[in-house]
């Protein structure tokens, strides 16, 4: 059942992730980091994808299959890298620390604090049973992806 309705699973699991983050932020007011920017795109990636699906010939949905694998690559590598800040096994990006350097120049440090980041890509700001929202977003992904290579492999490595 899966396998047979792919493309209408993709587009609920993208629509499902979005909006509960888009809750979390909006009516919980848990900010996202810049890390977790970085995780949502590939949901909106598969959204539209999934809708252009329905309007393609055959012939090229191989082609969309394979930028939903893509797209599902460049999640895991983001929610992966913010797993491991998350733990202090990795280090984030420079916008996603909310430490200031030491300065004596007051316009130095005026502008450090209005251009650096608020929230911290190492703090956890939500969990479930202990699991970060960044480990979930791991865990979805790669789901997308083995399920996803399982369907190119199915549907297409035979023609």
């Amino acid at each position: 059942m899966i396998m047979r309705n792919w493309n209408l699973i993709l587009l609920l699991i993208s629509i499902v992730t979005i909006t509960s983050a888009l809750v979390a932020e909006y009516f919980y007011g848990l900010q996202p980091c810049d890390l977790c920017l970085k995780q949502r795109h590939p949901y909106y990636v598969f959204i539209i994808l999934s809708v252009l699906i329905f309007y393609i010939p055959n012939f090229y949905k191989f082609f969309i299959y394979l930028l939903v694998q893509l797209g599902a690559i460049y999640g895991i590598f983001y929610s992966l890298w913010h797993v491991g800040v998350e733990n202090q096994l990795l280090k984030g990006p420079s916008g996603c620390s909310s430490g200031l350097s030491i300065t004596s120049d007051t316009a130095e440090l005026k502008q450090q604090i209005f251009s650096k980041q608020v929230i911290s890509c190492d703090e956890v700001i939500w969990s479930f049973f202990g699991i970060s929202a960044a480990s979930l977003n791991s865990i979805v992904l790669l789901f997308i992806f083995i399920i996803n290579a399982l369907y190119i492999y199915l549907n297409y490595a035979k023609k």
